[in-house]
C-alpha cells in the first residue's frame, strides 16, 4: 500500500509510477476518484477544526450567560446543532478516509528507477551461468521420462485431484524430500536464516498483508465457510509473522526461510504449458524471506538473489538471471530478479524463482515497523522475498538436462547425500 501523502503531495510521482507499469489509462480512475475523495477528507477535516472552534466560542458563552443569570437556551440549541454537524462531518470524513484506503489497495507498487520501462519485451538478462545443452531433440520430455523410470504419476494425480495436480512415486517422492532437505540446510547452515514451519492455510488480512487481496482474489483457492486461503507461497504467513509488530534496528536484517506446499488456481492461465510440471496447481517450494531497514533493502535484493543462485549451481543448472521491466513486476514488488533455467528436452526456459524487494509497499498494508532507535517514532520496514527454489520446475530442468546416453538421469553432486547413490 502507498503512504497516503502520495496522494497529497505527490501525486505526479504516483501517475508517472503507474505510466512506467503500462497501468496508467487503467488505473486512472482509481487514482483520480482517490484524489477526490482525499480532498473531500482534508475539507471535511478543515470544516470540523472551524465547527469546533464554534463549538468552543458558544460553550463559553453559554458560561458567561448563567454565570450572568441570562436565559441561554437558544445559544445551548446552536450547540446542539453544532455538535450534530460536527458528528456528520466526521462521518463523511471518516467514509472517505476507508473510501480511499479501498482505492489503495489497488494501486501496484512503485518501480525502482533501474527497472526498464515497458512490458516483459523490454525484461533484461543481466548474467548467466552455465551452458544450456543443444542436445534438446534427442533428449525425452521429462513427463514421459519421469513416467519411464516410474517417478512421476501424472494420470493418478489428474484422477485423485484433477488436472494440475501431480504424483510423485518413489525415488521421485524422494526427490522432492531430498530438495526441501538440501535447500533448507544450506539456507539455514551457510546462508544464516532461521527455519519455520508456517501454516499452509491463513485468513484473509494475512493474504492482504502481502498483497494477494483483494487483486487476486480468483487466483486463490478459498475456504468460504471459514473466511480462509490455501496460500500461494509460504510469502505469505512467514511476512505477516510481524504484522501489527514493531522490530528492533538491532533485529534487522532478519531472514526466514520455509518449506510449504503451495496452491494457486492460475485463473486466465488455461492452456499454457500444460504438459508435465511446467505449470501446476499445487507445487513445493522453499522461500527465503528478509525484513530489513530502507537504507540496505536494495542490497539486501542482491544478496537474496545470489543465495538463490547458489541452489541452482549446486544441482548443476545452467541458469539467467532476468531484470523484469516495469510492466512485468509483481503487483507489490518494487524490483524483481527472475531466475531461469533451462529444459532442453521442452525448449525453453523456465522461471523457478522471482527475487523481489517489496519497500515499504507490504509493510504498510501488513503493519510492520520497526524503531530506528530509542524515543524515536517507528519506521516500516523494507521486506524481500525469494524462491530458492521452486520444486516442480527444477524437478522437471533436472530430469532433462540430466539426461544419460544409458536412459538414467544423473543426479547432481549435492543431491546424491541425499539419495545414497548418483542416478535416478
Amino acid at each position: 500500500m502507498h503512504d497516503i501523502r502520495l496522494l497529497r503531495d505527490q501525486l505526479d510521482h504516483l501517475r508517472e509510477g503507474m505510466r512506467r507499469r503500462g497501468k496508467l489509462e487503467e488505473l486512472a480512475p482509481v487514482l483520480d476518484r482517490a484524489e477526490a475523495l482525499e480532498k473531500e477528507r482534508r475539507a471535511a477535516i478543515t470544516e470540523v477544526e472551524a465547527q469546533q472552534a464554534q463549538r468552543n466560542r458558544i460553550t463559553q458563552e453559554v458560561a458567561q450567560r448563567r454565570k450572568a443569570g441570562e436565559d441561554a437556551s437558544e445559544l445551548i440549541a446552536a450547540g446542539r446543532a453544532v455538535g450534530e454537524s460536527i458528528a456528520a462531518l466526521e462521518a463523511r470524513r471518516s467514509a472517505a478516509e476507508e473510501a480511499v484506503q479501498q482505492l489503495l489497495y489497488e494501486l501496484p507498487n512503485i518501480t525502482l528507477p533501474e527497472v526498464p520501462e515497458g512490458d516483459e519485451s523490454h525484461n533484461r538478462v543481466v548474467s548467466t551461468w552455465g551452458t544450456p545443452r543443444e542436445d534438446g531433440a534427442s533428449l525425452v520430455p521429462h513427463w514421459d521420462k519421469g513416467a519411464e523410470l516410474g517417478i512421476l504419476d501424472l494420470p493418478r494425480g489428474a484422477k485423485v485431484a484433477g488436472s494440475g495436480f501431480i504424483v510423485y512415486r518413489g525415488a521421485g517422492a524422494k526427490l522432492v524430500r531430498a530438495l526441501m532437505n538440501m535447500m533448507l540446510d544450506v539456507h539455514t547452515g551457510e546462508h544464516g536464516y532461521e527455519e519455520v514451519w508456517v501454516p499452509v492455510v491463513v485468513n484473509r488480512a494475512t493474504m492482504t498483508g502481502t498483497g494477494q487481496l483483494p487483486k487476486f482474489e480468483d487466483d486463490m483457492y478459498a475456504l468460504n465457510e471459514e473466511g480462509m486461503f490455501l496460500i500461494p507461497t509460504a510469502e505469505v504467513p512467514v511476512t505477516n509473522l510481524y504484522r501489527d509488530e514493531i522490530l528492533e534496528v538491532s533485529d534487522l536484517p532478519r531472514g526466514l526461510c520455509a518449506y510449504s506446499p503451495c496452491f494457486r488456481r492460475e485463473a486466465g492461465s488455461a492452456g499454457k504449458d500444460t504438459r508435465g510440471l511446467l505449470r501446476v496447481h499445487q507445487f513445493d517450494k522453499v522461500e527465503l524471506v528478509r525484513y530489513t531497514t530502507p537504507e540496505t533493502s536494495r542490497d539486501e535484493l542482491e544478496r537474496l538473489t545470489r543465495e538463490a543462485e547458489t541452489m541452482l549451481e549446486r544441482l548443476e543448472l545452467p541458469y539467467r538471471r532476468v531484470l523484469l521491466a516495469a510492466g512485468d513486476t509483481g503487483f507489490s514488488s518494487a524490483m524483481t530478479y527472475d531466475l531461469e533455467v533451462f529444459a532442453p528436452a521442452v525448449g525453453k526456459w523456465l522461471e523457478v524463482s522471482s527475487c523481489s524487494v517489496f519497500t515499504d509497499f507490504q509493510a504498510r498494508r501488513a503493519n510492520i515497523r520497526y524503531r530506528p532507535a530509542a524515543g524515536e517514532k517507528p519506521r516500516f520496514v523494507h521486506t524481500l522475498n525469494g524462491s530458492a527454489l521452486a520444486f516442480s520446475r527444477i524437478i522437471a530442468s533436472i530430469i532433462e538436462h540430466h539426461q544419460q546416453p544409458d536412459g538414467t538421469v544423473r543426479l547432481p553432486a549435492a543431491l546424491q547425500p541425499y539419495f545414497g547413490r548418483a542416478t535416478l
